[in-house]
Formats: structure tokens, C-alpha cells, sequence
């Protein structure tokens, strides 16, 4: 599996909120996409300076977080059984209240069955 990809724009909010310019907004959804692999296969990873994945196909609410540490959090999202239902997904990614991707991440296709939920769980760390 490929690494995480931070964004810019997360780092630069990060900056700011330490700094006491800004608010930093919470983590609320996940986006899904379709377009981390090619077509052999290979991942195909994300750019700091990107605020999309590849081929976004569906942002959904996250269900919930769990603190795992004190340096790692952990985020979930279901997707219920009509969602997706026949797609291959390869990507997926945090975003924030202001709708911005926070960090993104490729991976091997993944078949979404349309009889079955599927939990995605991302985490945030340091």
C-alpha cells in the first residue's frame, strides 16, 4: 500500500492554528475514488499539492473516530450496501469542514459488493 499524502493546504491550516490565526476545522467526511491504480495495476500516488484524489466518486460523513494514542487517531466511514455497489475502489481520503482533503491515500482496487457493508478506517498520526 502506498503512504499517506499529506496536503499543503492541511499543513499550512496546521501552521496557522498553532499560530493562533486561524481555527483549525475538524475532520467530518471521506471521499472515495477510483483512480489510484493504473491500468497494469501500479499505485499511483497522490501530490502534496493536490486537494482532489484522482477520480473522486463519492464523499460520505465519517461514522466516528477513535483515539488510539495520544499522537494517533483513527477515523471510520461504512459504506452501506447501495453505495459504490460494483466499484472498484483504489483511493480514499480525509477532508475537513471547509471540504478541503487533509491527506489521501492509493491502493490496490478493492471490489465493493452490492449485498454487503464496508468499513474504510483511515489514520491520522504523527
Amino acid at each position: 500500500m502506498a503512504g499517506t499524502t499529506v496536503t499543503t493546504k492541511a499543513k499550512k491550516k496546521m501552521l496557522q492554528a498553532r499560530a493562533g490565526i486561524a481555527a483549525l476545522p475538524k475532520i467530518t467526511g471521506m471521499a472515495f475514488g477510483t483512480g489510484g491504480v493504473n491500468e497494469s495495476g501500479a499505485i499511483i500516488p497522490h501530490s502534496a499539492e493536490q486537494n482532489v484524489l484522482h477520480k473522486e466518486v463519492l464523499r460520505k460523513a465519517i461514522d466516528g473516530y477513535e483515539v488510539v494514542s495520544d499522537t494517533k487517531i483513527r477515523y471510520s466511514c461504512t459504506l452501506a450496501e447501495n453505495e459504490l455497489a460494483g466499484v472498484y475502489i483504489s483511493e480514499c481520503g480525509l477532508y475537513d469542514a471547509d471540504g478541503d482533503m487533509v491527506a489521501m491515500k492509493s491502493f490496490m482496487k478493492k471490489g465493493k459488493d452490492g449485498d454487503m457493508e464496508a468499513v474504510f478506517e483511515c489514520e491520522d498520526m504523527f
